[in-house]
């Protein structure tokens, strides 16, 4: 057999080997009826990247983690935009609703995301109701070409533009757990 040939037929195996490695499990649960009805297939959540970070959350924290789930819900986004989300909340305010801190304060940057108004993200009063600001921040995300398919921390930059781009990582964990635990409540 030539080397061109040889390395044609190599290449179609591979294909057909690797299809049946992420397609193969996938197809046949996904075809395979219960009692006459499709069964659901979990789709698992890509590893969190890097050392994860956690805090322990008090009940307005908890909050504005809910109120993100339900804008990400109310938008028709998937958990996965909900997680990108919450994390990115957790490392630029930790889920606190930031008002205007003075000299503390990161140029004009408020609310749950560290919005700007002078970047246009909207008011002073848009940017600090929770559902507002998580809405913006999640038409940004529908703006990134593959988020849903990106590492979390990718995907936020993208939309925070940072200058600690891989911060967002360290929460992927807990913005998961939260998710996990308030999205169908």
């Amino acid at each position: 057999m030539n080397t061109i040939m040889r390395k044609s037929v190599l290449s179609v195996a591979g294909l057909a080997f690797a299809g049946g490695v992420f397609a193969g499990p996938v197809a046949a649960h996904a075809a395979t009826p219960v009692d006459g009805k499709p069964v659901a297939v979990a789709v698992q959540a890509p590893k969190p990247q890097g050392d994860q970070s956690r805090i322990a959350l008090n009940g307005e924290q908890t909050g504005n983690a809910k109120a993100i789930i339900a804008a990400t819900k109310k938008a028709g986004l998937p958990e996965r935009a909900a997680v990108i989300s919450i994390a990115t909340s957790l490392q630029e305010s930790k889920l606190d609703n930031l008002g205007h801190l003075g000299d503390a304060n990161d140029h004009d940057s408020l609310g749950l995301f560290q919005q700007r108004p002078s970047s246009g993200w909207g008011t002073p009063e848009q940017i600090t109701d929770p559902a507002y600001s998580t809405t913006a921040f999640l038409k940004g995300l529908r703006q990134v070409d593959g988020w849903q398919d990106m590492a979390l921390t990718d995907a936020a930059q993208t939309v925070q533009v940072s200058a600690y781009p891989d911060a967002y990582a360290q929460w992927e964990q807990q913005a998961t757990d939260l998710v996990h635990q308030h999205w169908n409540s």
